[in-house]
């Protein structure tokens, strides 16, 4: 299932409805790039405005290691000329909609990080700032060049360190598990009502939230709509 679309033209995302037969509510899944156009993230929010709960990402609290990852998509927006925009729960979020974060703390998300090998830590701790620069020195083409699909941080360095490594499961298993959990309760609660899920999160932890609604919950896509993240300048 193809999430995030790269092609030489646009970067575009895949919004997924994921329904279940005989259930009335329904979890619409938005690939989020947290680094995109001003108009992406005003279209997801159009949407949003037709969800009834709001599953959102987001880490709690704050570490320095934490700070030191998220440059890797802060340096971007500095630049005018780029046109992009960082994710902004401010801007993203309409009002009146409730709002669950079941995502781990700071302190959480580095304990996960720390049980890798040193060498491995230190490496994404100096190289995501620096991808983050690369990005922004380039623009959208540091997206459209690359033959990998976007996802949390820049995709040379996924592709080059995080895919099918201890630390793609450093950065995600935690998380995925907290909240395909949370999905869970909510799906207790209002399984037997008309009730729209919106599951806000960043592309690469759609695959696991997809799969587990699949396996755990019966939940199937039955729709997709796509959204375009950024275009060349």
């Amino acid at each position: 299932m193809q999430i995030i679309e790269v092609t030489g033209y646009a970067v575009r995302s895949a919004v997924l409805t994921m329904r279940r037969k005989g259930t009335p509510l329904e979890f619409v899944i938005f690939p989020m790039v947290h680094v995109a156009s001003p108009t992406f993230y005003s279209q997801v929010r159009l949407r949003l405005r037709e969800c009834d709960l709001i599953v959102l990402e987001g880490i709690r609290g704050k570490s320095a290691g934490v700070s030191a990852l998220t440059l890797a998509y802060r340096f971007a927006p500095r630049r005018r000329r780029n046109g992009l925009q960082e994710q902004r729960n401010d801007l993203l979020l309409p009002e009146g909609i409730p709002v669950v974060n079941p995502d781990v703390t700071a302190t959480e998300a580095m304990e996960d990080l720390k049980t890798l090998p040193r060498w491995m830590y230190i490496l994404l701790i100096i190289g995501a700032p620096l991808m983050g620069l690369v990005f922004a020195l380039r623009g959208p083409r540091a997206f459209l060049d690359q033959d990998h699909e976007i996802e949390d941080l820049p995709s040379t360095l996924r592709a080059e360190m995080l895919a099918d490594s201890p630390l793609e499961h450093a950065l995600t298993d935690r998380r995925d598990q907290r909240l395909l959990d949370s999905l869970g309760e909510i799906q207790a609660e209002h399984g037997d009502t008309p009730f729209r899920v919106a599951v806000v999160y960043g592309a690469g932890h759609v695959p696991a939230i997809v799969s587990g609604l699949w396996d755990r919950y019966g939940y199937r896509p039955r729709e997709a709509e796509w959204l375009t993240v950024l275009v060349p300048g």
